[in-house]
């Protein structure tokens, strides 16, 4: 099959391999380099720096979608962050993996906001893409858990193995899988930034618990330290903190870091 691909994320990379491998690829869609670190160096996506690896044209402007010179069979998109308008819709079938019990949570941090919520499965939807948000018939749809630890990182990594099994299915068998409508009330989810890391110790251990696991962290003050948390844990009803990161410091367990408050009374959020 000719494919175009379009995405950006990491957890993109394993899926657009798999079906390079055996399909060929026009084109290679993603975001523009964004500025990264303290010097501010333009860093390609993951998915661009994928594909320059493997000699694929790759473009970071959709508008360049007009300039292809061959038809794709099918449009393959999976966390590329931009609106198609009908210029790429209504070229071939436009198929988009999304990452959630769709109509719930559609929108831009489906698998976030599945962690933060405490949700315990999610759905990984084959969809028909139309020129709405998220809106378009679901032609497969598989359930995956979501471990009481589970990671933003750790659910992304099961969505891609998910993905790969159901695109290689559809591709090669697409009269076999008609197109169901979405059933039930729409919940949108939102992009979160970095005032979503502030950790408010009134919430429960477990919310705190699902902040860090969505949001790869959570920063705080302790003793008056800033500190970001990167992982927890809950025993016994209570959250456990196991690894974090004070300001300009590696990082390092909690026992470490407790040793170097020399005996002082541990206070969060001061």
């Amino acid at each position: 099959m000719k494919l175009v691909l379009m995405g950006t994320n990491d957890f993109v990379v394993p899926v657009f391999d798999d079906l390079s491998n055996k399909n060929d690829i026009i084109a290679v869609f993603t975001r523009a380099p964004k500025s990264k670190g303290r010097k501010h160096i333009l860093t390609p996506s993951p998915v661009h720096a994928w594909a320059m690896e493997k000699n694929l044209p790759v473009f970071t402007s959709i508008k360049d979608f007009d300039n292809l010179t061959d038809k794709p069979d099918f449009i393959i998109v999976i966390s590329y962050g931009v609106i198609l308008r009908d210029n790429v819709l209504n070229t071939a079938k436009c198929i988009n993996v999304h990452p959630s019990t769709l109509p719930k949570y559609r929108g831009p941090s489906p698998i976030k906001t599945a962690i933060l919520n405490g949700d315990r499965n999610t759905d990984v939807c084959l969809m028909e893409m139309n020129a709405d948000l998220d809106t378009g018939d679901v032609l497969m749809r598989e359930n995956i858990l979501i471990g009481e630890n589970d990671t933003c990182s750790d659910v992304e990594k099961n969505v891609s193995n998910v993905a790969i099994k159901m695109l290689n299915e559809y591709i090669n068998n697409p009269g076999k899988y008609l197109p169901i409508k979405q059933q039930g009330d729409a919940i949108y989810t939102r992009k979160f930034t970095g005032a979503d890391e502030i950790i408010d110790w009134t919430n429960s251990p477990q919310q705190i618990h699902n902040q860090i696991r969505a949001l790869s962290g959570g920063r705080t003050k302790i003793n008056g330290v800033d500190v970001k948390i990167l992982e927890t844990k809950i025993e016994n009803g209570e959250l456990k903190i196991v690894k974090l990161q004070p300001a300009g410091k590696n990082i390092m367990d909690w026992k470490s870091f407790v040793n170097g408050l020399h005996g002082a009374e541990i206070k969060y959020g001061e």
